[in-house]
């Protein structure tokens, strides 16, 4: 047989196979067969140079013709057989999305920061305080000046505050609604401030979004014993019943004097765990720091612009926790942005209540 007469009978045998093929995988298969390195009709075209040079223009374009023939052929089938399979793939994998999930998709629950900040709602509201709340775009008047920062503040730089445009920020505590409330209500006045808040941090400790609850008590006769009295309640229905506060010396801006509180460790005796080892919760101190409080600045007291606020008249104290800490405490949790993952195997820990 010539190769002319091989290289038709090739084509004739691929157009037969390509037009049976049932599927596009089929093809796939005829496309190696007949077109791949190791195929004949390739290995015609490379034997052209070696024939008889009368035949080589005949051989090669006959071989080139029925190169090309096939792969138009195989290309036509494919788009055909294609669109076929894609059909029955959308009739074969209909998913009717009004049928139960399989197995039932469990019911959701509060997350873990929504539960701890109704927990500390609850507890100061059982005390007697109100839940007040305030706009997060805040002016620096709010955030800052009635709040008794300097000028010079380091909290007032962009490295620490989150600026908009037109003199806006992102507040970066819940202070403000302190004094919103107080320029809306005279004294007494009892109330907490959950909210958001942010800040520019990110580490396994900081977050550029959190949650703070702020709390603040303005009445005639209110002293520092009041405060201790009020976070001592706190603790203990937050903590365990069995807990203890302490007041430290601090400083803050917008209270004079100023404490950090810490509350006496409930995963350990004093410092030491039941096998004689150091409690890494608390380091051994013995104590857990939970929050800034202080007895409110007069000069905050006389940002209100109402005499009923003069501080030779009333007195009060502000606390400000952070949501986050409260619940890494109660919990046991390493790690700030395990609250935000949204992986489910740590927020199902917290479902039952």
């Amino acid at each position: 047989m010539s190769a002319l007469d091989r290289i038709e009978a090739i084509r004739a045998a691929a157009e037969s196979a390509v037009s049976a093929a049932a599927d596009t995988a089929a093809l796939e298969d005829l496309r190696i067969a007949y077109l791949g390195r190791k195929a004949e009709l390739p290995q015609l075209l490379r034997t052209v140079a070696e024939l008889p040079p009368e035949e080589r223009s005949a051989v090669g374009s006959a071989a080139n013709a029925a190169r090309q023939a096939i792969t138009a052929l195989i290309e036509a089938r494919t788009a055909e057989l294609a669109g076929a399979e894609l059909d029955e793939r959308l009739r074969s994998d209909r998913l009717d999305v009004t049928l139960p999930a399989a197995p039932a998709c469990p019911l959701g629950h509060l997350h873990l920061i929504t539960q701890t900040w109704r927990d500390i709602e609850d507890v100061f509201l059982g005390l007697g305080f109100s839940v007040a709340e305030g706009p997060e775009s805040e002016s620096v008047e709010y955030n800052f000046d009635s709040l008794n920062f300097t000028e010079t503040h380091p909290a007032r730089a962009s490295s620490d505050t989150f600026y908009l445009e037109g003199g806006a920020l992102l507040r970066t505590h819940t202070s403000p609604v302190q004094m919103r409330s107080m320029i809306g209500s005279p004294p007494p006045i009892y109330v907490i401030a959950p909210g958001r808040v942010y800040r520019p941090d990110n580490d396994a400790t900081h977050t550029p979004q959190f949650h703070q609850v702020e709390g603040l008590a303005v009445d005639e006769g209110v002293t520092l014993a009041d405060l201790k009295g009020t976070l001592l309640a706190f603790a203990r229905a937050i903590f365990g019943g069995e807990r203890e506060v302490q007041l430290r010396p601090s400083f803050f801006p917008f209270t004079e004097p100023s404490v950090e509180v810490d509350v006496s460790c409930f995963a350990c005796s004093r410092g030491t765990l039941a096998d004689g080892s150091r409690c890494p919760l608390c380091k051994g101190s013995g104590w857990l720091e939970i929050l800034g409080a202080g007895m409110v600045d007069p000069n905050v007291l006389l940002a209100v612009g109402d005499e009923r606020y003069d501080p030779e008249r009333v007195s009060g104290f502000a606390f400000g926790m952070g949501i986050e800490r409260i619940a890494m405490l109660r919990h046991g949790i390493p790690d700030l942005r395990l609250y935000f993952d949204n992986d489910l195997r740590f927020l199902a820990q917290f479902g039952a209540r």
